[in-house]
């Protein structure tokens, strides 16, 4: 089975939204994100991280608020994701890891309980902490998504982290009904 992402609409076709729209804030200056990635693959991690360093850069972030704590593999990234944001430091997590079919299905063991993890630590810490990890079925389809033909999961991570840091302060606020009264 393959998933593919829908493409953009560049003809602009689609109906137009009659609705309050949330619009995301600037990230602060001093904002801190972490970066928990996985030794295992390294040589396909190591090229996810760097592109998550290098957009986290180019939006504005300086070295020193940028974070990284290796763990053995991705098993090990929602125990450090959790951890990192329970601490207070960060605005967000990024998580990055290569999960990739063997000859058995530990593999998909291994990615439903590392999606698990880092979706409950998320809710739990009401923190972004994003989903940078791979699940391929070969070497070769790793090495495409992390800066081959397929673009950089480390890149889409690190962008799904700042959005999510830009547009939670703007949700975080209790709901208020058309009359003006929070809602429940």
């Amino acid at each position: 089975m393959t998933y593919q992402k829908v493409p953009e609409d560049p003809a602009g076709t689609h109906a137009p939204v009659e609705a309050t729209v949330l619009e995301p804030t600037a990230v602060p200056p001093g904002t801190r994100i972490a970066i928990v990635v996985s030794r295992f693959n390294r040589p396909v991690t190591g090229r996810m991280l760097a592109a998550a360093v290098n957009t986290l850069r180019e939006a504005g972030l300086e070295a020193d608020e940028i974070d990284v704590a290796w763990v053995p593999g991705s098993f090990e990234l929602p125990l450090a994701a959790d951890r990192l944001a329970a601490s207070g430091r960060y605005a967000g997590v990024i998580c990055l890891g290569a999960i990739i079919k063997g000859e058995t299905t530990h593999d998909r063991h291994i990615a439903a309980a590392v999606a698990i993890g880092i979706e409950q630590a998320a809710r739990q810490r009401e923190l972004p902490i994003t989903f940078g990890v791979l699940t391929c079925e070969t070497p070769e389809q790793a090495t495409a998504r992390s800066g081959g033909a397929q673009g950089n999961k480390g890149v889409e991570a690190a962008e799904a982290t700042l959005a999510m840091v830009q547009l939670l302060p703007a949700v975080a606020q209790p709901a208020v009904t058309s009359s003006g009264r929070s809602g429940s």
